[in-house]
């Protein structure tokens, strides 16, 4: 394990969950600016935060200690999945680890636990957005290992870190194959990070809430530590689209010097993608629950499309 690896890994996570309600946060503005209104701020999510973190918990009398303790699993499964994706350099610590496979399970977890925990207190809003949460996960996660197979397919590896040095460094190719695996990413990501048209994150109303239903029972510092998990969500699915789709700019294994562009170049990467983010939401209604199974079904249509299209074509 090199020194450049371990410093690489701790600037990439100390990034990661430092920008993340800043991706948030850029995401909502640009969605407000393109609705002509004024918003909140970039950085309304860092206050949302810092006023959560100094209330008192109100705990119902009975949770279990599952209730307790989901938010620090859920926060550390996204801190642990977004650390293993590279998007500043190849050479991380973790690299043995970030296997495609095994991102998708870590994804599945954090699920899990927040399922859990909304129907550990028995309320009706509780189950009911755990059901859809699992209804969405159980249709979204074949699509998303559709498309990282599409990608090691390519690359002969499960390994991120493999996929990200074929896509970027070592020859330029477009890959008809990744265009379908694209499309189906961008579908994935809207539904597993509760956005529009699957899910609407700001909304409370009762036809339509996933999300925001199984976590209306958590307060204080619980609530900050989900909010800042979704976020953190948020910015693992956008890294691993760029990682994926847009890997140019990140730096090769301990190459210092690379470092230094491949900051600057991720926040870019990163400000481009929310403001597609907020575009799509925006000329995107909310479609009704019923209509998430066509969704991913399509999503996970276009990863196999995307399989079948490298099996044909060679690319």
């Amino acid at each position: 394990m090199s020194a450049f690896g371990i410093f690489t890994q701790i600037l990439q996570l100390l990034l990661t969950v430092l920008l993340a309600p800043f991706l948030l946060g850029w995401v909502n503005q640009c969605r407000a600016w393109l609705q002509n209104r004024k918003g909140a701020g970039i950085e309304q999510p860092y206050r949302k935060l810092g006023k959560l973190f100094h209330k008192d918990a109100v705990i119902a009398e009975n949770a279990s200690s599952l209730f307790r303790m989901a938010p620090y699993i859920i926060f550390g499964a996204m801190c642990l999945a977004a650390a293993i994706v590279p998007t500043l350099a190849t050479d991380l610590s973790f690299s043995a680890a970030a296997d495609a496979i095994a991102l998708v399970g870590i994804f599945a977890l954090a699920r899990i636990f927040i399922s859990l925990a909304a129907m550990d207190i028995g309320t009706a809003f509780g189950g009911m957005g755990a059901r859809r949460e699992m209804l969405v996960g159980f249709l979204a996660e074949p699509a998303l290992l559709m498309v990282l197979f599409t990608a090691s397919l390519i690359s002969r590896s499960t390994s991120l870190t493999v996929i990200v040095e074929t896509l970027a460094h070592r020859h330029f190719e477009l890959y008809p194959s990744m265009a379908f695996a694209s499309l189906s990413f961008l579908m994935v990501l809207l539904a597993e990070n509760a956005r529009i048209p699957v899910d609407n994150p700001a909304s409370h109303l009762e036809l339509t809430m996933i999300h925001e239903a199984m976590i209306l029972e958590y307060s204080a510092r619980h609530l900050a530590l989900i909010e800042w998990a979704s976020s953190i969500k948020l910015f693992a699915y956008v890294s691993i689209g760029i990682a994926l789709f847009a890997p140019w700019g990140i730096a090769q294994a301990s190459d210092w010097l690379g470092i230094a562009f491949a900051l600057p170049i991720l926040i870019a990467k990163l400000l481009i993608a929310g403001m597609g983010l907020a575009l799509i939401e925006t000329l995107m209604a909310k479609q009704r629950i019923f209509r998430a199974p066509e969704f991913m079904g399509t999503a996970f249509l276009f990863g196999v499309l995307g399989m079948l299209v490298h099996f044909l074509l060679g690319a």
